[in-house]
């Protein structure tokens, strides 16, 4: 090995001989290295690799205010919580974009502190949840650790940094992409030491440390040290390119989000409350809520509690959420993109069953799972018990739709033979029409309530006509709202592709007017028909006439309204009587 080989890096011929010795003694002899007979004997770099793409966050300018009116769709309550997260997310972000924009290194701060972000509160009310759609709405990569993963194993360097080398994966090996991350810790709870406890504890304090490097800034190296995998990714690398990459991760832009019920903290910080002064001075503490104890939470007691100071140092911002109450679970049930309605939706209409829930319905099933006191996780337990055997009979019947009502909840054995049987097949039928009809008018008032937050957000003007049609295609088809205003979206782009169709093709300028174009989006909805359909049929119906008047009067601009594409003949008759005299 020469001295330039000894600094630059490792000689890959130790690489494979150390990769001939591993599999020697887990395979025996059965397996071997085959490796060229010539090395490229190139010099080694050393660095990151090139980025597939400039860094997408380099536009970011998403308003704390758009973030929350953006969770306030899938979200019930925890007003607190979404403001903290969603100020302090976008600030991040938004800082990350104006270094970039600015100079970069020349402007970075020395000391620089990152706000990640403390969330505490009880199992169930949407910890995880608040921050998947968070991630989701910035397209930034995402990944999700459960602490006691780190615990159990005990306290393995890698086990932290193989959150960041996840982070790369999620950002398809965009390393500078993969830098403007979340790393999610859930349980985080779990790695707090208790007092006087020894043995195990040693690995709970040994993950706080791990994390404090990677939760500030470090730079983690995306070769997994002693991994025979990765070895051999850099042997095949090498004999590739002839040059050694060092890839590394920076985490100076990587935001840390922990979050944990924190049960025992309530314990400790009822302790520091209830210490009184002796004497007729002494006050009396009143009892508080859980919640209430929670929000009263300072370093110190996280201290206490088995937390080391740096690590919750490194923690700067904090928030509670709130626990659910019944009328909230019965709020969540409500809530049109809520997952736990939509995905039994999905369940059904996998057999082509289309189900709806009656608002009675809807709130005894929110009673049920307030007693079940896990909060929204609570809701999908009961919702599973009460229509398991739906799901498992209707499958096999012809029934197409299925109305959950307070009988179907109170008596489902009974409710259950009687749609097998079909005895009362025209009063169900009615029911469901009638809660189908009540569910409709109800998301087009949702829709109106928010068509200036959805008009704004996708172009796209929401006039009651439109969030009529919003309403129909949610109601007819399993998603969320925001797709169906999407799909709106697509439609309306798509009739103004015909309209520059018609002008490459038949070199006439044909303009929809705004009523046109509702019909045309209506067909599009009722009867599934293609751009294709709709350029065939205004051929047929128009293109005589309009050439004649083109022919006659030189005219080659034509307004169509919804009327003129019902009653075509009229119309046409009545302009070519115009135009022509």
């Amino acid at each position: 090995m020469t001295d330039k080989t000894h600094i630059q890096g490792q000689d890959p011929r130790k690489i494979e001989k150390e990769l001939g010795e591993f599999l020697n003694k887990k395979f025996g002899g059965n397996v071997k290295i085959i490796s060229p007979s010539i090395q490229p004997q190139q010099d080694a770099v050393s660095g990151k690799m090139p980025s597939k793409g400039k860094r997408e966050l380099i536009n970011f300018n998403l308003k704390p205010a758009d973030l929350i009116a953006y969770l306030d769709q899938y979200v019930v309550r925890q007003d607190k919580a979404k403001s903290v997260l969603a100020t302090k997310i976008c600030t991040h972000f938004n800082r990350i974009r104006h270094q970039e924009s600015s100079g970069g290194e020349i402007f970075k701060i020395t000391g620089n502190i990152k706000s990640n972000i403390l969330m505490l509160g009880p199992t169930g009310i949407g910890k995880t949840y608040l921050i998947k759609l968070i991630a989701k709405k910035l397209g930034v990569p995402f990944v999700k650790a459960d602490a006691t993963k780190f615990s159990e194993t005990g306290y393995v360097g890698g086990d932290v940094e193989d959150l960041i080398r996840d982070l790369v994966k999620e950002a398809d090996d965009n390393i500078d992409l993969a830098e403007c991350g979340i790393v999610y810790v859930d349980e985080i709870d779990k790695i707090a030491a208790s007092p006087n406890v020894f043995g195990a504890q040693v690995s709970r304090t040994g993950v706080q440390r791990a994390l404090l490097k990677p939760m500030e800034e470090t730079e983690v190296d995306l070769k997994v040290p002693h991994d025979p995998v990765s070895m051999m990714q850099e042997l095949e690398a090498f004999q590739r390119t002839g040059k050694r990459n060092q890839r590394r991760v920076n985490t100076a832009n990587i935001l840390f989000i922990l979050s944990g019920a924190f049960s025992g903290l309530t314990d400790v910080i009822k302790k520091r409350l209830s210490k009184q002064s002796i004497g007729f001075g002494s006050q009396l503490t009143p009892t508080h809520e859980d919640i209430d104890l929670l929000k009263q939470a300072r370093t110190e007691d996280l201290v206490e509690f088995g937390f080391e100071s740096e690590f919750i140092g490194r923690v700067p911002v904090r928030c509670v959420l709130d626990t659910l109450s019944e009328a909230d679970l019965y709020a969540i049930l409500k809530m049109p993109n809520n997952p736990v309605i939509l995905s039994k939706k999905l369940d059904f209409a996998a057999y082509g069953i289309d189900i709806v829930f009656t608002d009675t319905a809807l709130k005894i099933l929110a009673k049920r799972a307030a007693i079940e006191n896990t909060g929204a996780r609570g809701l999908v337990s009961v919702v599973e018990e009460a229509l398991l055997a739906f799901e498992e009979k209707l499958p096999s019947t012809q029934i197409s739709t299925f109305t959950v009502t307070q009988k179907v909840l109170d008596a489902p054995e009974s409710q259950l033979e009687s749609l097998i049987s079909g005895n009362n097949s025209k009063k169900l039928d009615l029911e469901y029409t009638q809660t189908k009809k009540a569910y409709k008018r109800y998301i087009t008032e949702y829709i109106k309530e928010n068509w200036k937050v959805f008009s704004i957000r996708h172009g796209l003007t929401l006039s009651q006509i439109r969030c009529k049609m919003v309403a129909q295609y949610y109601t007819t088809n399993v998603m969320e709202v925001e797709d169906a205003v999407k799909q709106i979206k697509r439609f309306h782009d798509s009739v103004k592709e015909i309209e520059v169709e018609v002008s490459k093709s038949y070199n006439l300028n044909i303009v929809f007017e705004e009523d046109a174009i509702d019909f045309i989006i209506q067909q599009f909805i009722d009867h599934n028909a293609t751009s294709e359909e709709i350029l065939t049929k205004l051929y047929d119906n128009f293109f005589d006439g309009f050439n004649l008047i083109r022919e006659k009067s030189g005219k080659n601009r034509f307004f169509l309204s919804k009327t003129a594409l019902i009653d075509h003949e009229t119309y046409l008759n009545d302009l070519i009587r115009k135009e022509i005299k």
